[in-house]
């Protein structure tokens, strides 16, 4: 039986939906796999917001938090999504302060989009390969916090930290982490329970 994780999402006003909303579904997801076999949920999933606030994303959505930061002490698997929110909250020491202190209990720390930026400036990925959106690769370059910034891949790994390119890529990324913590079995399992087979449009027609 899969050992029981806390996967903590951190969200904040104009994140990008996607980032954080698709790995919300393949988390939950991989949890409702485990209930129709009958087996226990084994993750807890929460959003996290810096006072447990409701927060409005890049495109509209209003979220509810579950948790702030200070009822935060330790998590298994962190993720912080991109979205130009991450333009501000580099400059927000009480969320740095945070991903820098929760990211040394995680088992994984994770990004998808521009919150490689978060992750850099707050410490988690300075000095790791990583990679980001595809518009965002030339400026998380300059800034020279990474040793190497991936272009053309949907994640890439590095030790315990884990990137993934934008919006939708964090999908591809949280399912290869529901795989490395419950097996790959399971990881395809839930990939068939979220229909997830994309064939998009123009690109797969025929």
């Amino acid at each position: 039986m899969s050992r029981e994780r806390t996967i903590g999402i951190l969200i904040f006003d104009d994140a990008e939906e996607l980032d954080f909303v698709g790995p919300y579904e393949v988390f939950t997801m991989s949890n409702e796999v485990f209930g129709q076999k009958g087996q226990p949920r084994p993750d807890k999933v929460l959003l996290i917001s810096e006072k447990g606030e409701i927060i409005t994303g890049a495109k509209g959505m209003r979220v509810d938090a579950h948790a702030s930061i200070a009822e935060i002490d330790k998590l298994d698997l962190l993720l912080v999504p991109g979205g130009m929110g991450t333009r501000r909250e580099i400059g927000n020491k009480t969320i740095t302060d945070w991903v820098a202190r929760i990211a040394g209990t995680c088992e994984w720390v994770t990004s998808v989009c521009t919150g490689s930026l978060i992750l850099a400036v707050a410490g988690p990925a300075r000095g790791k390969r990583v990679t980001t959106h595809w518009a965002f690769v030339p400026t998380l370059r300059e800034r020279g916090e990474v040793s190497e910034v991936l272009e053309k891949l949907r994640y890439v790994r590095d030790g315990n930290v884990v990137t993934s390119a934008g919006v939708s890529a964090g999908i591809d990324m949280a399912l290869w982490l529901v795989g490395q913590m419950h097996g790959e079995d399971h990881a395809r399992a839930t990939q068939l329970g979220m229909q997830y087979d994309p064939a998009p449009p123009y690109a797969a027609s025929v």
